[in-house]
């Protein structure tokens, strides 16, 4: 199977009806108010030393607002990052901090198949309603689902790829650190995905630093293992997924919009060697009267913004079709 290869059943699919009936029973004032508990809990400065999902109510309400966009940001990365190992396949999972399981998910829909999956979490009922949840899929049925305190005590059995989602902001700087050191130990592969913010990018840079002095390539989204090109407190490298709005994420944010993008931050690196981009689309690009605008980070590496007009033919409507994220040029 080729690594891109979707399942027949698309898993996002599977997600998504799984998910439709999971507030029944649950009053929707009741799944508002405590999304948006969680929400000022996820967007606090100060780490927690207690489970922020406190019991099935919690987790319901977290599932079904924030395990799609979740899935959308991981499987973004994880694309990414198939892009540069095409021939590499993963044999083995573990998510660490996966919660409900959305990382696991993702894994899914970037190459299919069937591999052993362990999901550590903290928060048993978290764990168990992504049991639940994963019984839609066949291909999830088999995960073990192991509750496992996350920081500086965690020890990681070898696995072919590491997932750390929205799990870092949760941590203080010792078990931050103690966690990517372990997930480098354990695994040929980690992706790390954290929130589009500017904190959310430093976390991750810390965590790329001690990954490439693990030994480990960076394969995207950085086109190289240097230092990042942007000046520190200057700005910062995010991306952009797109996730369909449930009836309870209009509840809560109001609006007309059937979707919402989700900001993100992230790096995917390897033992192995990795073919990544050689460059890569840092912004929205901007579409102009018979030219497009691209903002990219690029080998050197360095920032450019380059200008694609209709006399590049084919290159120009390449360009028109590119996305925010997308490795430039496009393959053949």
């Amino acid at each position: 199977m080729n690594a891109l290869t979707p399942p027949a059943t698309p898993p996002a699919e599977t997600l998504r009806a799984a998910l439709a009936g999971l507030l029944d029973g649950l009053p929707p004032r009741q799944a508002a108010q405590a999304v948006e508990r969680l929400i000022a809990s996820y967007r606090g400065a100060t780490p927690t030393d207690a489970p922020i999902l406190r019991d099935r109510a919690d987790v319901a309400a977290y599932a079904a607002y924030r395990m799609p966009a979740t899935f959308e940001a991981v499987r973004s990365a994880l694309e990414a990052f198939a892009e540069a190992a095409p021939g590499w396949v993963p044999g083995s999972h573990t998510d660490v901090g996966g919660g409900t399981g959305a990382a696991a998910w993702a894994v899914s829909a970037t190459w299919g198949g069937k591999r052993p999956v362990t999901v550590l979490d903290w928060a048993e009922p978290a764990l168990a309603l992504g049991r639940e949840i994963a019984a839609a899929d066949p291909a999830l049925r088999d995960v073990r689902w192991q509750r496992s305190r996350i920081g500086a005590a965690l020890t990681l059995e070898s696995t072919d790829l590491v997932t750390v989602s929205y799990v870092l902001n949760e941590l203080t700087a010792p078990d931050r650190t103690a966690l990517v050191d372990a997930a480098a130990t354990a695994a040929q592969a980690v992706v790390i995905v954290e929130p589009g913010t500017p904190d959310g990018y430093a976390r991750v840079m810390e965590a790329r630093d001690r990954l490439v002095g693990a030994g480990f390539h960076v394969a995207a989204p950085c086109p190289h293992s240097a230092a990042c090109p942007i000046a520190p407190g200057a700005d910062w490298c995010h991306f952009s997924a797109r996730v369909s709005r449930s009836s309870l994420h209009r509840q809560v944010k109001g609006g007309s919009l059937p979707y919402e993008d989700e900001k993100f931050s992230y790096v995917a690196a390897a033992r192995f060697p990795v073919t990544p981009a050689s460059s890569r689309v840092v912004r929205r690009p901007q579409i102009r009267k018979g030219q497009v605008l691209l903002d990219l980070c690029e080998t050197e590496p360095s920032l450019h913004r380059t200008t694609v007009t209709k006399r590049h033919g084919d290159l120009y409507k390449a360009a028109r079709d590119t996305d925010w994220g997308d490795a430039w040029p496009p393959a053949p």
